[in-house]
């Protein structure tokens, strides 16, 4: 048997397009640097420049050989206040200050602001905890007239135009879909997204009424919940169960909620994410300190590598990748600090089989059956023959270094399951995979990756019918002769 291969790294990357990104050259440098899944931001721009984005991502991809992702953001609702006739007000701990629905967009000064978010004044009461700017500025509720509410500051300091509300503890009444987001669907659609990020989710049925305006626009992407809002914590398993793909969005969860609670909230939606078979994305914060400065401090080297022993499939990058000054940089950092966290992570290669489960699907059993025997028999890879993506979806559950290569014939696939954890698409036609050539040809194809050497174990997963997806049905495990 031959010594191991480098290490490839398991945890994907997601890079935000913006400004600062969305060059050619530079877009290409992103994906050579690392990035798997390229983030649209729809509270951004217009539906012509999304389209004129992922055109080029498609293109550049292409170029390259390599199929990413897109996802496709939408904004949800506006939860902000308007903006200020100076563009910033300086608020001072204790003095008054007025949240109104009815000042003119531009028109607020250092003693009251307009509402982007109408509902405001209904949603609270006298004592509610308002925090504005991500919890940088605290006011508190002292009454609400009308249009009109009435705070004290708790936690002053700069204010500045369109910046966000959040209530503590949550109870914002908005609902997660607003009509530029159904518009914005559309354009999606259109663009043939792979994912779909619905924000501010509050409960299943927000991301079935999503799924169901992209499907009938046409779209056949994935939905990803945004976990950001008290109510979705309190719905966490229903929402789970109804999307594709889970979403910390740490920044908003951590001001409703309070910091100290995100660590033990991300460990447990990850948890259950995995338990339901799920796909999980880390997001928020976490290279900021990139967005000016060329090194990253310990501390987020050091989130980033607890995201990743809790088992995430990605980490997502933001502003970093957007706006920042080192975006290609960032990508770098980002891949280090996951491979070396993998590479220190002992529990990655524990596999704890689920034998108290009752499998639904044939390819269930036979992604539990091919993982137990791949880490008792030293196996160097997993060859997947897939349509949908699903088997190897099952397979990367299971926690191991054991990498999982997913071969498909449709570049949708091929794109999709570049988000699941340890899994790497390969382009391949299944047909006469039955024969001695298109085994060989398998083999020629990890072998040029650097996957396999002489003499390894390499378990395949197939289905007798071809073309079929969901229709795993055998492993055959054979010794590679390249």
């Amino acid at each position: 048997m031959s010594d191991p291969a480098p290490a490839l790294r398991r945890t994907k990357i997601v890079a935000t397009l913006g400004p600062a990104s969305e060059d050619p050259g530079r877009l290409r440098e992103l994906i050579e640097a690392g990035v798997d899944v390229v983030r649209l931001n729809f509270s951004h721009g217009s539906a012509e420049g999304h389209l004129r984005r992922a055109a080029l991502v498609r293109e550049v991809a292409a170029e390259l050989g390599q199929d990413i992702a897109i996802l496709g953001d939408l904004q949800g609702p506006k939860i902000r206040i308007e903006g200020f006739s100076s563009g910033s007000v300086d608020l001072r701990q204790g003095q008054e200050f007025v949240l109104d629905a009815e000042l003119g967009a531009s028109d607020g000064d250092g003693s009251r602001v307009g509402l982007g978010y109408k509902h405001l004044p209904q949603d609270v009461s006298v004592g509610s905890l308002l925090l504005l700017d991500d919890g940088k500025i605290e006011l508190e509720v002292e009454a609400v007239d009308g249009t009109r509410v009435v705070t004290r500051v708790v936690t002053g300091g700069k204010l500045s135009d369109n910046k966000g509300i959040n209530l503590k503890g949550g109870g914002l009444s908005a609902p997660a879909l607003t009509e530029k987001d159904r518009e914005d669907i559309m354009t999606a659609a259109q663009m043939g997204v792979d994912y779909l990020a619905v924000s501010f989710p509050r409960d299943s049925s927000d991301i079935e009424t999503a799924r169901s305006l992209l499907r009938e626009a046409g779209g056949t992407g994935r939905i990803v919940a945004k976990i950001e809002r008290t109510e979705a914590i309190d719905n966490i398993e229903d929402i789970v169960r109804a999307s594709e793909v889970i979403m910390v969005a740490r920044g908003d969860l951590g001001v409703e909620m309070g910091y100290s609670t995100v660590p033990g909230l991300q460990k447990r939606i990850l948890k259950l994410t995995r338990r339901e078979n799920r796909v999980s994305i880390i997001a928020t914060q976490m290279m900021e300190s990139r967005i000016v400065h060329a090194m990253p401090p310990r501390a987020e080297v050091s989130d980033v590598a607890s995201a990743v022993g809790d088992g995430t499939d990605a980490v997502m990058l933001s502003a970093e990748t957007a706006v920042g000054k080192y975006p290609v940089e960032v990508v770098h950092a980002m891949a280090e600090a996951c491979i070396g966290a993998e590479q220190h992570q002992s529990a990655l290669r524990a596999f704890r089989p689920r034998i108290e489960d009752d499998f639904e699907n044939i390819d269930q059993a036979i992604a539990m059956a091919v993982m137990y025997t791949a880490n008792h028999l030293h196996v160097r890879a997993i060859a997947a023959l897939t349509e949908s993506g699903a088997t190897t979806l099952w397979i990367s559950r299971v926690r191991s270094d054991i990498p999982i290569f997913a071969f498909a014939r449709h570049a949708e696939t091929r794109r999709r399951v570049r988000l699941y954890r340890g899994v790497y698409p390969v382009p391949f036609e299944p047909a006469h995979m039955d024969s001695q050539a298109g085994y060989r040809e398998a083999f020629d194809r990890l072998h040029e990756r650097g996957a396999v050497d002489n003499g390894d174990f390499v378990i395949f997963t197939k289905g007798d019918r071809e073309g079929v997806s969901g229709g795993t049905n055998a492993m055959k495990i054979l010794r590679a002769d390249v």
